[in-house]
């Protein structure tokens, strides 16, 4: 089974809680933070992996790390180092954060800009795309690249939506070339 499979299974799991127990901020805030620590403590998931150190000693090292997070969420990264799974924590909490912004109605959208844009110029991004893709709202992740030369270019999933000078410049020498 696939990693992304695997990931999705427990954070589907994590999420049924999270909703029945009205926690689902909460759960959603914890596996970020959990996900930053995995990501830029490196080691951590290699010692998670390590087959020389128990299963116990690894879950007592999670314990003390993240004793402030909910109890679902220690028991199920638990869990997943029961199984050998320690690799897919990272990919746990973004599939958990997904699900929560599915939930929500809201979709994660990259924004390609030359300046960083004001919250207003944010907040109607947001409002003018997220119909186009079946959202109430986008949380927009600002991104200067000053190769654009001016313009936006969004993405929202696997969606791209160019209005870059430099895209319309390469879409004009692609027609020339025709």
């Amino acid at each position: 089974m696939s990693n992304s499979a695997v990931a999705k299974r427990y954070a589907l799991a994590l999420f049924q809680l999270s909703k029945e127990h009205q926690l689902l901020d909460q759960m959603e805030t914890e596996l970020r933070v959990v996900k930053e620590v995995v990501t830029n403590t490196p080691g951590l998931i290699a010692l998670l992996k390590s087959p020389k150190l128990p299963k116990d000693k690894k879950k007592e090292i999670l314990t003390g790390a993240f004793s402030s997070v909910n109890p679902f969420v220690i028991n199920t990264i638990k869990v997943m180092i029961d199984r050998g799974r320690a690799d897919n924590i990272a990919a746990l909490a973004d599939q958990f954060v997904e699900l929560a912004n599915e939930e929500r109605g809201i979709a994660e959208a990259d924004v390609y800009s030359i300046r960083p844009l004001t919250a207003v110029e944010s907040e109607a991004l947001s409002s003018s795309f997220a119909g186009k893709v079946g959202k109430k709202s986008l949380l927009i992740n600002n991104i200067v690249d000053s190769n654009l030369l001016g313009g936006i270019k969004l993405r929202i999933g696997n969606r791209i939506f160019d209005g870059s000078l430099s895209g319309k410049l390469e879409r004009l020498e692609r027609q020339l070339l025709r």
